[in-house]
């Protein structure tokens, strides 16, 4: 909980931070253009990944099998997706890395195992009504 406080303050000061220098360096309207770039390339990337995502976890239930790296995906995604809609720098490049197909073979097996974890000591849990 600490840790999530933490980054509630720190990532978005940083990111004030990082807009304010980009607008003195290379000026306001170049900034806000990147920004609105960044929206636009992220949801189109959001959008083609994850229709290709959707297409993975059909043909494995067609075959019977679980898609277990479709639903990593398809989270990598969604949490990316987001992450880039809100404007900023580093939130852009965490989104991209969860976007693009290569970066996120590395992110997956870390999700893997934290969603396992939380699993196996019931601190994930859902509530049947």
């Amino acid at each position: 909980m600490k840790l999530l406080m933490f980054l509630l303050i720190v990532i978005p000061a940083l990111e004030i931070a990082l807009l304010v220098l980009s607008g003195s360096v290379i000026g306001v309207w170049p900034t806000v253009g990147l920004i609105i770039a960044t929206g636009v390339i992220g949801a189109w990337l959001a959008k083609r990944e994850g229709i290709e995502t959707i297409r993975q976890a059909k043909q494995e239930l067609m075959y019977g099998r679980i898609p277990g790296e479709a639903v990593l995906d398809g989270i990598c995604i969604l949490v990316g997706g987001i992450v880039l809609l809100t404007p900023g720098f580093i939130t852009d490049l965490l989104g991209f890395i969860l976007l693009i197909p290569f970066t996120r073979r590395w992110i997956k097996p870390f999700l893997g195992r934290w969603l396992k974890s939380l699993f196996e000591t019931r601190t994930f849990f859902y509530m049947k009504r």
